[in-house]
């Protein structure tokens, strides 16, 4: 039998609530509403000004709009680097479906158009935490609207633009290239980075968490393209200078050369080339040894190219006329304890004869002669010892030590080339004092119209004293008979330095050097050419890097529409004459 329960009996319920404890759970409840309409209208009129900035570092994303970077062009227009659109190709990890059967099925297709192993792309995609990854960057427009109309769920693509290069490795060192943000890493594409580069603009959007655009927000900001430039180069001579310089140095089992050709009236670098090369965008292999822009960041002791020079300022302060005679007899000469030699001896030489036979012995007697302050002035006023002034990058100075520390036999081994030290660079600009009426004029990698103003550094008729000089040497007789050009008159300097590494020289490894212009009466180009530690049987730069010249020369002439100034083919002796090393 159940027995009913009297609540009303409970001593607990039967107590009495006070009115209090009610009012207080109800002004509470009141006070809570209070509360939560407060930090509305906070939110919603006070600080709506954070909130917002808050929705936006979770939502509003500013895309940069790339800028088109500008070309950089030859003297005649042709385009020696330009940016064409690519694909780079990147994944949101956790939205690629990578069980389904239909993503599976689409794997290896993109796998293939990506040019990457199977393997290596489900790699990419298999870490499900990550929301963004770099799948591929830069590659062909054509492939990357390939790879959308494959439609994978989590693979996106981005418009972004790719440096071509039509001239390949002719003409690396002197363009150079970019990285994949289209950034100037080498040569003209670093020098002039910001102009070509141009300003990205911006748009700011709203994204979903997909990462895709739903709606804009505020004005955008349109990219500005970068600015095309023009440089003095002539692709053409370019392309032959380099594919000469290229078939000596393997004929030669050479390290490697280069080759400057310079426009003498206006400075105008119309060639610059290195072996080995590489092409700019395919550097997948690069090494230090393709890199290296030769001509302008390596220095060389310059060797018997340094004798004009001596042979000038002897002419310059009248100690000498051309036809002076200078007794070389016995073939060396001792100062100050050490030996310098001829590889003949020579006998009675005139002046014009020590720059023919490239004696060792008649240039020393010459420098012994002078101060080596006034040897110091004059070998500096032509650019040695200083940084060319040339917008490019890597340029360096050379080393010439100030003359109060020259010792004789140091003062004795520079007149020929020995104890200081240039770039093949800096060497064609020296020879500008010989084309230019004895003014050096500053080179440039820019195109340019004018004729360049120079600074003196030997009077007109002591230039064109060395420039017949010059003439001989590569003449009948002379150090550099494979210079010679059919239809044109050539001067020049070979030069053939013992290599140093270290503090001593390596015993067979030589620089073969030459340097001259054409027409030698009234110059319009010069030319430097020099090959690194030739080894196939010849060595001197009369027969190694003069024939670099003759061919450069001729083909160059041509194309700048100069007139043939000699009807006589090239003299060259059967055993020609070899230079003092």
């Amino acid at each position: 039998m159940s027995r009913s329960v009297l609540y009303t009996s409970s001593p607990l319920l039967a107590s009495k609530t006070p009115v209090w404890r009610s009012r207080f759970i109800v002004g509470m409840i009141a006070l809570g509403f209070v509360g939560l309409g407060a930090r509305a209208a906070y939110v919603q009129v006070v600080g709506n000004d954070f909130f917002l900035r808050q929705g936006e570092v979770r939502f509003a994303r500013t895309l940069e709009l790339p800028a088109n970077r500008g070309k950089i062009l030859d003297r005649n227009g042709l385009i020696l680097a330009s940016s064409v659109p690519a694909a780079s190709i990147w994944a949101i990890p956790e939205d690629v479906e990578m069980q389904a059967p239909e993503v599976r099925a689409k794997l290896p297709e993109l796998a293939k158009l990506l040019e990457m192993p199977l393997a290596e792309l489900q790699a990419k995609l298999a870490d499900e935490d990550k929301t963004f990854v770099w799948i591929k960057r830069q590659l062909d427009w054509e492939t990357g609207q390939k790879i959308a109309a494959l439609d994978i769920k989590g693979i996106y693509q981005r418009k972004e633009y790719r440096r071509q290069y039509p001239e390949g490795e002719s003409a690396a060192h002197v363009v150079g290239f970019t990285n994949v943000e289209d950034k100037g890493q080498e040569g003209m594409e670093l020098a002039f980075d910001k102009l070509l580069a141009g300003k990205a603009g911006s748009r700011r959007v709203i994204k979903d968490r997909l990462g895709r655009v739903v709606d804009g927000v505020g004005e955008e900001v349109p990219p500005q393209d970068g600015r095309d430039m023009q440089l003095s180069i002539d692709s053409k001579v370019q392309f032959f200078a380099y594919q000469k310089l290229r078939d000596q140095v393997e004929a030669h089992k050479a390290k490697a050369g280069s080759v400057v050709v310079l426009d003498a009236n206006t400075g105008e670098v119309l060639a610059l080339a290195n072996y080995p090369s590489y092409v700019p965008d395919k550097r997948k292999n690069l090494t230090g040894e393709q890199l290296r822009n030769r001509a302008i960041t390596d220095t060389f002791e310059p060797g018997s190219t340094m004798k004009p020079f001596t042979v000038g300022i002897a002419l310059e302060t009248k100690r000498v006329r051309p036809e002076t005679v200078i007794d070389t007899n016995p073939g060396r000469i001792t100062i100050t304890g050490s030996t310098i030699s001829d590889t003949h001896n020579y006998g009675a030489l005139t002046v014009e004869g020590v720059i023919q036979k490239s004696s060792n012995v008649g240039t020393t007697k010459l420098a012994m002669q002078m101060p080596a302050k006034e040897m110091w002035e004059t070998f500096s006023a032509a650019g040695f010892g200083q940084k060319p002034q040339i917008a490019f990058p890597g340029a360096v100075s050379g080393r010439l030590r100030p003359y109060k520390t020259w010792r004789p036999v140091e003062q004795a081994t520079m007149s020929y080339g020995y104890g200081l030290s240039a770039s093949l660079f800096q060497m064609a600009r020296s020879y500008t004092v010989f084309a230019h009426d004895g003014r050096i004029i500053p080179a440039t990698m820019l195109k340019s119209s004018e004729s360049a103003v120079g600074v003196p550094v030997f009077s007109s008729k002591t230039a064109s004293q060395v420039r017949k000089m010059l003439e001989m040497a590569a003449g009948p007789g002379g150090t550099g008979q494979r210079a010679q050009t059919l239809g044109y008159s050539v001067g020049g300097k070979s030069g053939t330095a013992r290599k140093q590494i270290g503090k001593s020289y390596a015993a067979g490894k030589y620089r073969a050097w030459f340097t001259g212009m054409a027409p030698i009466d009234k110059p319009r180009i010069i030319v430097a050419v020099m090959v690194d530690e030739p080894s196939n049987g010849q060595v001197y730069g009369g027969l190694v890097a003069a024939p670099v010249f003759s061919e450069v020369v001729q083909q160059t002439l041509r194309m700048m529409g100069v007139q043939p100034d000699i009807d006589v083919k090239p003299q060259i002796v059967a055993n020609p004459v070899e230079e003092s090393l």
